[in-house]
């Protein structure tokens, strides 16, 4: 039996975990386990967007995948509205992605070079048997005006468009089938500067008309900064800090989110911020053995030898605004961060 699920969550994602066994080192040696997401929760509201960031190897496009059940789920639960998406299987969990759909970083490679572009298009339509083929026909043309394509464009093949038209193909693709939610896993990381503000001015509008709700894998805090609603910050498989975009860019709270911060290039006096940014010394510890205090507590500039002694909680500070920090303090009711924003 599914679980009740608040009416204005589209997703909810609770103690999420995927876990890598790798090959044994030898007949007598232990099995080693890639701890890639380890323990990950969080919900997103209809309509809204959801961005997850961090460095390369944080976990968050395997939490992504996850969500999509194209990686597999080691334990924790993905509801998507009332369903169980980690309890579906076969025609169930076919029948199940017409609400949840997946736009993919690389613009090129996510399409078939020798499928012309409106076939890629109708592609979900035929597999999943939507409208008749008249209505499938029209639905493509209507795809391709929506991500501001021309219909005739569909008979050509994906080496005869830009970088930034591959990805309109991708976004008309994920949206074929009226699809609830859509991931994007660094939809613009792979595009031009110029064409990146395009296609997410294109997620924007899209968003706008059809009330899409997206969970948005990125790296850049630019990019998050100007869609998203709500941010979560992962480390080493887990959620360091998760709150509402503007409460988060205001006043990051984790000494990891603030280091993150500090890299975003903002001109204050004619300088960057970049000019100043915190830089973290080491290499991230490994996923196969996490250390068992604070993850980032060996690279921390403001780290105590106790965060390294304990796994401090996810925390609620301010309303909505968790940290997984044990120096974070509060102070006449506002929190205050370890670590403060180099000034210009």
């Amino acid at each position: 039996m599914n679980a009740p699920v608040k009416n204005d969550v589209l997703l909810s994602v609770n103690d999420l975990k995927v876990h890598f066994p790798r090959a044994r080192a030898g007949w007598f040696g232990e099995r080693e386990v890639v701890k890639a997401v380890d323990g990950v929760s969080f919900d997103v509201k209809r309509g809204t967007t959801l961005a997850i960031v961090g460095e390369s190897g944080s976990g968050k496009t395997t939490t992504a995948l996850a969500v999509m059940r194209l990686s597999p789920v080691t334990a924790g639960r993905i509801q998507l509205g009332d369903t169980d998406l980690g309890a579906l299987q076969g025609e169930p969990l076919r029948l199940a992605r017409r609400r949840l759909q997946i736009i993919f970083q690389d613009p090129f490679s996510s399409l078939n070079p020798r499928e012309r572009a409106g076939a890629a298009v109708r592609a979900p339509l035929d597999l999943m048997n939507v409208g008749t083929p008249a209505e499938r026909t029209a639905r493509v043309a209507e795809l391709f005006t929506a991500v501001g394509l021309r219909p005739e464009q569909q008979h050509l093949f994906p080496h005869q468009f830009s970088g930034g038209q591959r990805q309109r193909i991708n976004i008309a693709r994920a949206l074929a089938t009226n699809p609830e939610l859509i991931v994007c896993d660094e939809p613009v990381s792979a595009l031009d500067i110029a064409i990146r503000a395009q296609i997410l001015n294109l997620l924007a509008r899209l968003q706008r008309e059809l009330g899409l709700t997206y969970l948005f894998i990125s790296h850049d805090m630019a990019v998050v900064e100007h869609l998203c609603d709500d941010i979560a910050v992962m480390y080493l498989g887990q959620i360091v800090e998760r709150g509402p975009r503007k409460a988060f860019f205001a006043n990051p709270l984790h000494p990891y989110s603030v280091a993150l911060m500090s890299a975003v290039p903002t001109v204050h006096g004619g300088r960057t911020r970049a000019a100043q940014r915190i830089k973290l010394s080491g290499d991230p510890p490994s996923p196969i053995n996490p250390p068992p205090g604070c993850r980032f507590a060996g690279r921390c500039p403001v780290a105590e030898p106790a965060c390294a002694a304990e796994l401090p909680p996810l925390r609620e500070l301010a309303p909505g605004h968790w940290v997984r920090c044990r120096r974070v303090d509060l102070i006449d009711s506002v929190p205050r961060a370890p670590l403060q924003l180099p000034t210009a």
